[in-house]
Formats: C-alpha cells, sequence, structure tokens
C-alpha cells in the first residue's frame, strides 16, 4: 500500500500544487488553465510527463468533466438538474466511488475491489487529502479522480460565490 498527501495552496490563482509521498517528495504536479477555455487540470510525473487531463466541458447547460488518463477518457462527473442540494454523478467503467465524496471521504472501487481511499485531513491550512492506493497500477487512474472531484467542488464554490 503507497500513501499520497494532496496539499493545495489556498491563495493559488493559478491552481499549481503538487502531490507528495510519505517522504514528503514530490511525485506529481498539477497545474490548472487560470482564465483559459476550456479549464484544464493537466496532472504531470516527476519528468513532466502527463499523465492525466481533466477538463471542463464548456458548452453545457450544466457544468460536466472529462478525465483523461494516459491519452484515454476515462470517466465523466456531471451536475444533475435538482433544485435544493446540488447532485453529481460519476460515470466511469467498472469503476465506483462509495462513501462521501462530497466531503472528500470515500473509497474507489474496480469491479468491486477497493483500489483506493481518500480521507480530508482536517486542522490543515488549505484542502489537504490522504490518499491510500491499494492497487499502485491504477495510481494514476486514483489520483486523477480525487483531483477531478476537487475540481468539481472548487468549481461549485466559485459558482456559488
Amino acid at each position: 500500500m503507497k500513501q499520497l498527501y494532496i496539499k493545495q495552496k489556498v491563495f493559488s490563482l493559478n491552481g499549481k500544487f503538487t502531490i507528495k509521498n510519505e517522504q514528503e517528495e514530490d511525485v506529481y504536479y498539477v497545474e490548472g488553465s487560470f482564465m483559459q477555455i476550456p479549464k484544464t487540470f493537466s496532472i504531470m510525473n516527476t519528468t513532466r510527463d502527463e499523465v492525466a487531463l481533466i477538463t471542463k466541458k464548456v458548452f453545457s447547460f450544466l457544468p460536466k468533466f472529462f478525465v483523461e488518463v494516459n491519452g484515454l477518457e476515462v470517466l465523466t462527473i456531471k451536475k444533475e438538474f435538482s433544485f435544493f442540494k446540488a447532485r453529481y454523478t460519476i460515470d466511469a467503467a467498472d469503476i465506483e466511488v462509495h462513501g462521501n465524496w462530497w466531503d472528500m471521504n470515500f473509497q474507489i472501487l474496480q469491479h468491486g475491489v477497493v483500489i483506493g481511499k481518500v480521507n480530508k485531513e482536517w486542522f490543515t491550512w488549505g484542502d489537504s487529502y490522504k490518499v491510500q492506493i491499494l492497487n499502485e497500477e491504477m495510481e494514476a487512474f486514483i489520483i486523477a479522480i480525487v483531483v477531478a472531484i476537487d475540481c468539481v467542488k472548487a468549481d461549485q464554490a466559485a459558482a456559488a460565490t
């Protein structure tokens, strides 16, 4: 099992942050497109090769995000029409997200087997998450899901203000 930590800077306008391992070494870099259409987040490894890309669909009645890992679209997060509380669905082949993903406490399952766990770290400056990777072959995919869900949350918070 591998543990990674995502800590975002509170006042970062351009959406740049790193993902660290248990030894606090950078293992992934995330860069958001600031003032660019469509809004994207690129996830890169230590050699700065892109391993995942998150894109917000521009012309859509309700927000929709596409996640690509290694050039293949693997996941869609879309807002559902509702009158009261915002509802989102995650569409992915053979992947399920169980738990409270809006509060960043959930498990990621593939074919019914847990491949990753995410827990929000409390009492920290900025958003911080502990990500447990149980299937290291799916590491980039798991990181992409966590960053995509966080993008959806940030987009929702921005729309509410």
